[in-house]
């Protein structure tokens, strides 16, 4: 089994070196020493969001912290092409399963969107627990998967503002059942951002694809199955990382 993955502070692990003490507290503290029970001598990961990884040793546990010996320190470049997964909003948190893998397989940005047939709603107090619980979903996958950055969640957008979206990337790709041209066939940038729009249950209206394709986008399908909101994105991004990032 590889060694848990643990962040600090944002920052905090800049000026470490290799045989410096690093403290774990706060709530990731009281996790590792508390609930994952961890022991003298067990071997960790830390990160601190900014790329940085350092692979140490448990020197002493204390109530609700630990410290550990840096051994390893290594920083991990951003990725190339930047992959953001714009996730329209879905009803049985489907949206947060959709999010949870893909920030697995490496997306680097989650875009909440209210699609026109999204069942759910973010509106006043449920928006912010919503987006909070998006934030914590990504944050969790993140140290499943040993990342060293945390994708961003993005505030919630509309139509319009996914449309800027679109005109803003270096390509940006619509999921559609009904696309002709294969995502598989797709000539990805070597760098930039990379929108990847995944729909609700009910798909995408042919207004919201007529908007996305006059701005720039290409609708594309993944094969001859329809899959649900919670895999297609996931599927598409595993395809993306094994023609780039895995290659």
């Amino acid at each position: 089994m590889s060694a848990p993955l643990f962040f600090v502070a944002d920052g905090v692990l800049g000026a470490v070196a290799v045989g410096d003490t690093v403290r774990l507290d706060g709530p990731e503290g009281r996790h590792a020493a508390t609930v994952t029970r961890l022991t003298t001598g067990e071997e960790i990961l830390v990160a601190d969001g900014s790329g940085r990884l350092v692979r140490g040793r448990v020197s002493a546990v204390g109530r609700g912290e630990l410290e550990l010996v840096a051994g390893d320190i290594r920083d991990q470049p951003a990725p190339e092409p930047r992959f953001t997964l714009v996730q329209a909003l879905a009803k049985g948190d489907r949206d947060l399963l959709a999010i949870e893998i893909g920030t697995e397989l490496g997306v680097d940005e989650v875009v909440p969107w209210a699609a026109s047939r999204s069942v759910v709603v973010w509106r006043g107090e449920r928006a912010g627990k919503a987006h909070a619980k998006w934030e914590r979903t990504v944050r969790a996958a993140t140290k499943q998967a040993r990342r060293a950055r945390v994708p961003t969640v993005a505030p919630l957008v509309d139509r319009s503002a996914l449309v800027e979206r679109v005109r803003q990337a270096d390509l940006a790709l619509v999921l559609h059942e009904e696309a002709t041209d294969p995502l598989v066939g797709v000539e990805l940038p070597a760098s930039g951002v990379v929108l990847l729009v995944v729909g609700p249950e009910g798909g995408i209206s042919s207004e919201e694809t007529a908007a996305l394709v006059a701005a720039g986008a290409r609708s594309v399908r993944l094969g001859d199955t329809v899959l649900r909101t919670s895999t297609a994105g996931a599927a598409a991004i595993a395809l993306l990382s094994g023609r780039s990032r895995w290659a």
